[in-house]
């Protein structure tokens, strides 16, 4: 979680209002709060696809099953991709989920990414990492959860087919390390914004999981 006014270490490059050090590093207050500027919206009411809709595309464009285990799926080479972290998101640690994509899901991922990065950057605002907190779900997984009792240890889920990922709303890492900071809620903003972008375009679909609180985010095509 983003902390407001907490210290981060860093070397202070570009960073107004406060003292710079050319040889050491130094803690910093993050004490300029900036904002994206687009317009906020109803994100239940605009990422409503459900469940049936996105797994009557997953199950026609992705995997015939879940791969048994972590070793099953990496040995799927060619049918899957291995999702790592990167400059601009960060694969969270999977407890019931293995980092692996049909490749065009991946690349969507990568889009998606790329796109918030741009937003960012173009609006002078710092840089974030956003967290892809679930991806491809095994059979091994899908036992683990239903084990446990937790609510999303169907069967037929999406995240079986390796086109469906989940994108954490109110979860983010600062990349640039300068007094500006951005509120989470105004982070949410920009990766709704670029979902809705990918969603009109008609590249995926989105469901708004308030209890989870991520994007469930299925690829329509391969």
């Amino acid at each position: 979680m983003i902390a407001v006014g907490v210290l981060s270490l860093c070397v202070l490059t570009g960073c107004s209002g406060c003292s710079k050090s050319s040889t050491e590093e130094q803690e910093i207050a993050e004490t300029n709060r900036v904002s994206y500027p687009g317009r906020t919206f109803n994100y239940k009411t605009a990422f409503n696809d459900l469940q049936s809709k996105q797994h009557a595309v997953a199950s026609r464009i992705g995997l015939p099953r879940p791969p048994k285990d972590r070793d099953d799926a990496s040995s799927m080479r060619g049918r899957l991709v291995e999702v790592k972290t990167n400059e601009n998101y960060i694969v969270d640690e999977l407890t019931h989920s293995v980092p692996y994509l049909i490749p065009a899901a991946k690349r969507e991922l990568d889009a998606i990414g790329e796109e918030w990065a741009d937003i960012l950057q173009r609006n002078g605002l710092p840089h974030y990492r956003f967290y892809v907190t679930s991806i491809l779900r095994t059979q091994q997984d899908i036992k683990y959860l239903q084990r446990s009792g937790n609510i999303n240890s169907v069967t037929q889920s999406c995240h079986c087919y390796g086109t469906t990922f989940d994108l954490a709303y109110m979860r983010y890492d600062k990349v640039t390390r300068t007094c500006d900071y951005m509120h989470e809620d105004n982070l949410k903003l920009v990766l709704g914004q670029v979902l809705l972008n990918h969603k009109r375009a008609g590249k995926i679909y989105v469901k708004y999981e308030a209890k989870q609180s991520c994007f469930h985010v299925t690829v329509k095509g391969n």
